[in-house]
């Protein structure tokens, strides 16, 4: 069987909340039967911005380099690629910018990380919870158009953080100017497995707003977010099948931070089961 899937999303102990090496996580990947990796650690940001999960400014080049090791020492079992999580945030626009040109890279991911301090101090409201939600999804479609990132990664991702008030039908407008304003950019949004480990046990994003991404054509990244080698392609199988039932029959991939697609049944018989490699 031919080796075709790509893990979009992982990290390396570099983001101090991520465990194991970068080799294990290619171990991890060629057990899959994935083509390659592509490592998206979570990038130095400004101000002690969340310095508490994430590379140093400092950390840049030696992050390049474990991941360049990595590729030499799998070089012709798994494809090991260089990315980056960006954190999106008013103000910083520059300094990722900046960050972004000094690198190589094959996927940005663009992320609103509404649980981190500096966010809840500009945007929670603390007694709307509602207007949290409203503004962290225009948060995320504001990433989109700043045309940084390949692909918004987990993008409901404040439902963990407000979930004693999360009901997403009454938010159901407010998403879909979001999805709107997300289509108009041509970016990608991911499908976040990790998701189900959360406080409200589900893919990022939810199925219903799967469903809104699909009818607007917005083409669709897989991503475990392993923070563990154990991790990597976790739960691709159960996201395929949510895709293949919100109307989706592709999925997609960056490398060159090119957009690619596969064919969703083609991607899972590509797959080794998770039970066999153990």
């Amino acid at each position: 069987m031919s080796r075709l899937i790509y893990e979009m999303h992982c990290h390396t102990p570099l983001c101090r909340h991520a465990d194991g090496t970068p080799p294990r996580y290619a171990e991890a990947a060629e057990r899959r039967g994935l083509a390659g990796i592509v490592f998206t650690c979570h990038n130095p940001m400004p101000d002690s911005y969340g310095h508490s999960g994430r590379m140093r400014e400092a950390e840049v080049d030696e992050y390049v380099r474990i991941v360049g090791d990595t590729r030499r020492r799998f070089d012709g079992q798994v494809d090991v690629r260089l990315g980056l999580e960006c954190d999106y945030f008013p103000g910083y626009e520059d300094y990722i910018a900046e960050t972004l040109a000094r690198m190589e890279l094959h996927h940005v991911l663009g992320s609103v990380h509404p649980f981190l301090a500096i966010w809840r101090r500009r945007f929670q409201i603390e007694d709307d919870p509602l207007q949290t939600q409203r503004n962290y999804f225009d948060q995320i479609a504001a990433s989109a158009e700043s045309g940084m990132f390949d692909t918004i990664s987990h993008p409901d991702l404040v439902k963990n953080m407000t979930a004693n008030d999360w009901d997403f039908e009454r938010l159901i407008p407010d998403v879909e100017k979001c999805l709107d304003r997300i289509a108009a950019t041509g970016c990608a949004m991911e499908l976040n497995t990790s998701g189900l480990l959360k406080t409200i046990p589900e893919f990022n994003p939810n199925q219903t707003m799967l469903e809104l991404m699909c009818q607007r054509d917005i083409p669709v990244v897989v991503g475990a977010d392993a923070h563990v080698p154990e991790r990597v392609s976790a739960d691709f199988e159960r996201a395929y099948d949510a895709m293949q039932s919100a109307g989706y029959t592709r999925v997609s991939y960056f490398l060159d931070r090119t957009r690619h697609e596969l064919d969703l049944n083609e991607a899972r018989a590509s797959l080794i089961p998770a039970d066999s490699t153990v």
